[in-house]
């Protein structure tokens, strides 16, 4: 299973809050985006990736998401909008994952939290960095969970916490966030 954590410091963490212009939700277009690189390619939804999504945002911060690929999946490209619009809707104040449809999964969870259970799951966690390692030095094994931030970042309070996670990057230019899964997906396809 390929694992990615899209980080976003004002994506909106209450459903209401999503309408028709999604710039105005904390850049949820840039997430929609985002979450159609990791799970489609042409004509087809990839069958192996699991998507941790963290909204920061207001007013019921933190948010975390999961997202799973599978036959059951009721995702498209014209609803995910509306399908993290209903599950921040269904959304508890509470750790513990709580299953919305079948594949997507909410809960009350932070960033640090998330990725300390990933690593002490045995993940091999690499966070995306323009001065990171270039991926197409590292001998990819299947087991990475790549973090990527949105436009603006990571939270300055987080530095300390990613010093001392292995940095990685998909080379020497500035990517859309959308754009890096998608090089990212086509390095595991080539050397796993």
């Amino acid at each position: 299973m390929r694992e990615f954590v899209y980080y976003s410091k004002n994506a909106v963490t209450a459903g209401n809050l999503i309408g028709a212009d999604l710039k105005k939700a904390g850049r949820m277009d840039i997430v929609c985006n985002f979450i159609v690189s990791a799970f489609f390619v042409s004509n087809a939804m990839r069958d192996d990736v699991r998507l941790h999504l963290i909204f920061d945002g207001g007013p019921n911060a933190p948010r975390h998401l999961v997202l799973e690929s599978n036959e059951d999946m009721p995702i498209s490209k014209k609803n995910i909008a509306g399908l993290i619009k209903r599950m921040l809707y269904k959304a508890r104040d509470e750790e513990g994952l709580r299953e919305i449809v079948p594949g997507c999964f909410i809960e009350k969870k932070g960033f640090e939290k998330v990725l300390k259970e990933l690593d002490a799951e045995g993940a091999d966690v690499l966070v995306l960095e323009g001065k990171g390692t270039d991926v197409r030095e590292l001998k990819l094994k299947g087991n990475e969970v790549f973090v990527i931030g949105d436009h603006e970042g990571f939270a300055p309070g987080m530095r300390k916490f990613l010093k001392r996670i292995d940095k990685v990057s998909v080379g020497p230019r500035v990517l859309f966030a959308s754009q890096v899964v998608t090089i990212l997906h086509n390095e595991v396809d080539r050397n796993v």
